[in-house]
């Protein structure tokens, strides 16, 4: 399998680059029946949220799914998930303007989990930056979510 669904901070190009995966192609990418949340806890920063996703009927979650050069990229992604601590890799079928693509996506383990967390303004700004395959509705959302000073 060589895509990654991205829909935290990695939808961000430069951090993606910045990281070292070689990507070969982004697409807008949803994954229906799921919502976007902010309750991954920070292990150095109290209050703080980082991207997960949770099962919610109706909902959807946007982000960007990329292609990578080869199937084991994504290993080079691990580390900077903290898996298997933190979040866990696991495989869903994100649907795309070519169908439904298997792809991976990290997905925070429940003992990382808490309510009542927010994003920093400048991990927000990750999630911005992919602007240009995220729906005007999708973007408009996640620049009025309540954010942390850094």
């Amino acid at each position: 399998m060589t895509y990654y669904f991205a829909y935290g901070s990695n939808m961000n190009p430069a951090r993606m680059q910045a990281r070292g995966l070689r990507v070969e192609e982004a697409l807008a990418g949803r994954l229906a029946g799921y919502a976007l949340c902010f309750n991954k806890r920070a292990h150095d920063h109290p209050g703080r949220g980082y991207a997960n996703i949770r099962h919610q009927a109706g909902a959807v979650v946007e982000g960007v799914l990329y292609r990578l050069a080869g199937a084991d990229e994504i290993l080079k992604m691990d580390p900077f998930e903290g898996t298997p601590v933190y979040y866990s890799r696991e495989c869903m079928l994100i649907d795309s303007a070519r169908g439904p693509i298997a792809a991976w996506l990290y997905v925070a383990n429940p003992a990382w989990r808490a309510e009542g967390l927010a994003p920093s303004v400048s991990y927000l700004n990750h999630l911005l930056a992919g602007r240009e395959l995220l729906s005007a509705d999708y973007w408009a959302a996640l620049a009025a979510t309540a954010a942390l000073d850094d």
